[in-house]
């Protein structure tokens, strides 16, 4: 017995230890970005092949002077909110219009519906990147270049979503909806005001797929954006890293800008997001 612990501890401390370097290796380009931007320029190349590269400059008040140049220099509280609002409104539009749809699949019985659903299930082997010609045909054929409705239009809808959102109301008991049906209850308040609350990890999850993957958007908002004013922050960070002169501070500054709302955002809803993903292949009827 007194073996087997043994054995059980060390397995664990080297468990411990090989997670927290392989941590440490994803984190470090991170800190070094964060860092670099805290620092002049002259100091980044000086440390950069010591230590002192993950840490910032000993003077404090040189901590957000890239960060003040970077917004006196270009509109970014302009890019900022441009990516938080077609961020918003994708995931909110994500998370309605793929709950209605995997509430039809899962609670309705219709003619077509297996047929539909097989067609859905086939759309996830598409990569997106085909389907970006045939979007930007219908997006200029609708009228809709150059807008906002351009960038948010195409990201609330996504077979993957639709499927996830379909094996969590189908995990719920029918008893639940007959139910309701009993107390007059209508399709769309047994929707949104029962089945919805239910499947707060499906809806966490797509929330948060569907922010980081508007946010870090780039080749679309760049293919149906011609108006500065309306880039997103991933898009105007090109513009800025290649207009002279260019300080690698203020590329580190930008960067980390666009980086932590990320992480933040990833920090609050990871215990949500890993409960949805668990749950992807479950509910199927």
């Amino acid at each position: 017995m007194h073996k087997f612990m043994t054995r059980r501890r060390f397995h664990i401390i080297w468990t411990t230890v090989l997670i927290t370097i392989l941590a440490l290796f994803f984190l470090f380009p991170l800190v070094w970005m964060i860092v670099s931007s805290m620092k002049p320029e002259s100091q980044i190349y000086a440390n950069i092949s010591n230590f002192k590269a993950f840490l910032p400059s000993g003077n404090i008040s040189d901590w957000g002077k890239a960060y003040v140049s970077i917004f006196h220099r270009f509109p970014v509280m302009r890019y900022i909110l441009n990516s938080v609002f077609y961020a918003t409104s994708v995931t909110v539009g994500s998370i309605v219009i793929n709950a209605l749809a995997g509430y039809g699949f899962a609670k309705f019985n219709f003619t077509g519906r297996k047929l539909l659903f097989g067609l859905l299930i086939a759309l996830l082997v598409i990569p997106g990147t085909t389907l970006l010609i045939q979007q930007f045909q219908i997006a200029k054929t609708i009228g809709i270049l150059n807008t906002p409705l351009a960038v948010i239009l195409p990201g609330m809808s996504s077979p993957f979503y639709i499927y996830m959102f379909r094996n969590a109301f189908a995990a719920i008991p029918d008893s639940i909806t007959e139910a309701a049906e009993l107390d007059g209850a209508s399709n769309l308040r047994i929707f949104w005001n029962i089945l919805l609350p239910m499947t707060l990890p499906t809806v966490a999850t797509v929330g948060t797929l569907s922010f980081i993957g508007s946010w870090n958007d780039y080749v679309w908002p760049l293919m149906v954006l011609t108006n500065t004013d309306q880039f997103p922050l991933q898009v105007a960070i090109t513009n800025i890293n290649s207009t002279n002169p260019v300080y690698m501070n203020q590329v580190m500054a930008i960067l980390t800008i666009s980086t932590v709302p990320l992480v933040l955002v990833y920090i609050f809803f990871q215990k949500y997001l890993t409960q949805g993903m668990g749950s992807v292949g479950n509910g199927d009827k």
